[in-house]
């Protein structure tokens, strides 16, 4: 097989490419020969060393999605699925290899009419979604939903399932070339990142908001909780704002972004009746029944049409250091995925 490697933390040199023996599944396993495998803003933490799950994994292979076909059964396996199946899934690392050994519990049968790119784009930022809307926010129809970057991976999807769930999104876009791609994934309305930012928030929501879906982690946090209504949730589940674009940072700077981080008081919380909640969806992966809950949903609304497909940008597994410099660009659209 082939898989990229990072041996130590660093920039995009550190993305190598290896040949190797394909793995052998073992009881209870299946081996997937990977035809995609999605490419995510915390692949890129992770080469850089700053991501938690990862610390003390190296030398380790990034990516938590992929999409192929089942193409061996380990001993005992009992799984539904057999030899052939199109199948999506979610790993904790090591997406990015030509071949996996999966959990089939972490594996759903791809639609007949998803082709493996679009495959590889649903599991971790849907994963991500849903838990946040549905097991943190607690979502309810006609809710009014604030979404930060929402034509990237995570926001469309946040849009998307907020639609589904009946509550009404506020999508935030870093320019309004992207309010389009916005648009389509499902946000009502949509304000550009500027001077005006929360004016036009107000604007479009202007008797407040039941939730707010925010990765960016330092400047929007504080005005985003004074505009929660009582009862509203303030999600974070990244801090994108933390790392420059771009570039590795160096540590006084990600010091004096950590400073800039706000605190809220429990108390400051209690008496407005507003919530600060966060999550990171990586380590909930080992919890089977959240996992299961998530994603038979995803795949049942996939199977129904009711999620979209994501624009996808694809990048030969050879282009992996490429892909990365896209997304850290900050320019991107949707998701981006490697092809084997």
């Amino acid at each position: 097989m082939r898989r990229i490697v990072v041996r130590r933390p660093g920039g995009r040199s550190a993305l190598e490419l290896l040949e190797e023996k394909d793995p052998v599944p073992g009881r209870g396993q299946v081996r997937v020969r990977t035809a995609a495998a999605g490419v995510n803003f915390a692949d890129v933490i992770v080469r850089e060393g700053y991501y938690e799950a990862a610390k003390n994994l190296y030398p380790m292979t990034p990516g938590f999605e992929f999409a192929g076909t089942v193409d061996a059964l380990g001993p005992d396996c009992g799984s539904s699925f057999k030899e052939g199946d199109r199948v999506f899934g979610f790993t904790r690392f090591g997406g990015y290899a030509s071949a996996q050994i999966a959990d089939p519990g972490r594996l759903r049968p791809l639609p007949d009419s998803w082709d493996f790119a679009d495959g590889a784009a649903v599991p971790a930022v849907h994963l991500t979604a849903y838990h946040a809307l549905f097991k943190v926010a607690h979502v309810q129809p006609g809710d009014t939903v604030l979404v930060h970057s929402a034509a990237g991976g995570v926001g469309s999807a946040l849009s998307q399932q907020a639609k589904i769930a009946g509550a009404r999104a506020v999508g935030v876009v870093g320019s309004q070339a992207k309010a389009q791609a916005a648009l389509a994934a499902g946000a009502e309305s949509v304000v550009s990142r500027g001077s005006h930012l929360w004016e036009d928030i107000d604007r479009a929501a202007p008797e407040g908001l039941d939730a707010i879906f925010d990765a960016n982690g330092v400047t929007t946090l504080r005005p985003g909780f004074k505009r929660l209504r009582p009862g509203g949730r303030l999600v974070v589940y990244g801090f994108a704002e933390i790392m420059p674009r771009g570039r590795r940072p160096w540590l006084p700077e990600l010091a004096w972004n950590w400073l800039r981080v706000p605190r809220f008081s429990p108390l400051e919380m209690t008496s407005s009746n507003r919530a600060v909640m966060g999550f990171n969806v990586v380590f909930l992966t080992d919890k089977a029944e959240l996992a299961k809950e998530g994603f038979d949903a995803v795949a049942r609304w996939m199977r129904e049409g009711r999620l979209k497909k994501a624009p996808v940008s694809r990048f030969p597994l050879e282009e992996t250091a490429q892909a990365h410099a896209a997304l850290e660009s900050g320019k991107t659209v949707g998701k981006l995925v490697l092809t084997f």
